[in-house]
């Protein structure tokens, strides 16, 4: 019973880490990989390749020239 209960605990010390993993990569890591994907997208679209700001809820981006450009969004 004693090894089983060891058994438990580990299993429960995983899915606590994994879980933190994942909130941490949600939470830190994730909008800054969103931000640059919508940056570069904007880079592409922007007739002259720079970009001023993005604003990935409006799903919008303001090209250097003035020019603002829709991108798509997942919604997410």
């Amino acid at each position: 019973m004693k090894e089983a209960t060891g058994e438990l605990n580990m299993t429960v010390v995983t899915v606590v880490a994994i879980a933190a993993v994942g909130a941490f990569f949600y939470a830190f890591v994730w909008p800054n990989i969103k931000t640059s994907i919508a940056r570069n997208t904007c880079a592409n679209t922007c007739p002259s390749g720079a970009v001023d700001t993005v604003d990935i809820d409006a799903g919008t981006c303001t090209c250097s020239d003035g020019t603002i450009v829709e991108i798509e969004s997942d919604g997410n």
